[in-house]
């Protein structure tokens, strides 16, 4: 009987025991003294940061690097679609050519490239980071070499910078700046046919000589030889005439209007 009761009270005393242990245990884990091994640890190479905020997960800090150009270019505008710019064509005035006379490119348009856009690059550097690929500048703005494929050709050029290979790589202006003044240009103001003359949306950097066979011709004289390119050359035009209010020769309508039948 003595036996049974010994049994019986160390029985009580080990169960005390286990208990205050087992309530223990939990306050350690329940004020974060303790805690699981996936809790403990993170990931290798990662670190993390703490938000400060009651009751959340610390997230992890990721740092990415990349490289982005010191200064902000322009983009080529897209060209309207074909019915829009049949529609502008149909819109724009037909006259004769004024004369060329009296007309000056530096004096009338203002010295070539000028920065219209106050980015801090000229608009020749402008353009040829925006239509060239895999470019490497010197400073911020100036392009010392890249790849064009010529819009006017398809043809591959490697664009270095030098006085006797920067040439194989130059800016069309889409309406030629004589053509301007011949068609409306010499009532605008000075600022106006700056502007002209530096509008991304009349510029490509193209092939050297697809540029001077060109020179000042309009549509009815010249167009590109890559015949999939014609339709967008001849809507940057018509969009360009109509922005600038300027006209059209009747030749010039009529093949820009051959040309939209094909878009």
């Amino acid at each position: 009987m003595t036996s049974r009761r010994r049994r019986t009270r160390a029985t009580i005393k080990s169960s005390i025991v286990t208990l205050v242990l087992a309530v223990g245990v939990w306050a350690l884990f329940s004020s974060g003294v303790l805690s699981t091994g996936a809790d403990a640890t993170t990931s290798a190479g990662s670190t993390t940061t703490d938000t400060g905020a009651p009751g959340t997960t610390p997230r992890p800090t990721v740092t990415t690097s990349a490289q982005t150009p010191a200064t902000t270019g322009p983009s080529r505008a897209s060209s309207p679609s074909a019915d829009t710019a049949r529609t502008m064509l149909a819109a724009l005035p037909v006259k004769g050519k004024a004369p060329a006379t009296g007309y000056d490119r530096e004096a009338d348009f203002g010295t070539p490239w000028l920065d219209v856009d106050h980015n801090g690059c000229d608009t020749r550097n402008d353009v040829l980071a925006r239509d060239l690929t895999d470019i490497v500048r010197q400073g911020p703005c100036k392009v010392l070499s890249g790849d064009l494929v010529s819009p006017y050709t398809g043809g591959e050029i490697a664009f270095v910078r030098g006085n006797t290979t920067s040439t194989l790589v130059q800016i069309d202006h889409v309406v030629a700046l004589e053509n301007a003044w011949r068609t409306g240009a010499q009532q605008l103001s000075r600022a106006e046919r700056q502007a002209l003359a530096n509008d991304p949306e009349n510029l490509f950097a193209v092939d050297g000589h697809s540029n001077s066979q060109k020179r000042s011709a309009d549509a009815a004289t010249w167009l590109p030889a890559a015949k999939d390119f014609r339709c967008e050359y001849v809507e940057h035009q018509i969009t360009v005439k109509a922005k600038y209010r300027l006209w059209v020769v009747p030749a010039e309508r009529d093949a820009m209007e051959r040309v939209l039948t094909t878009c």
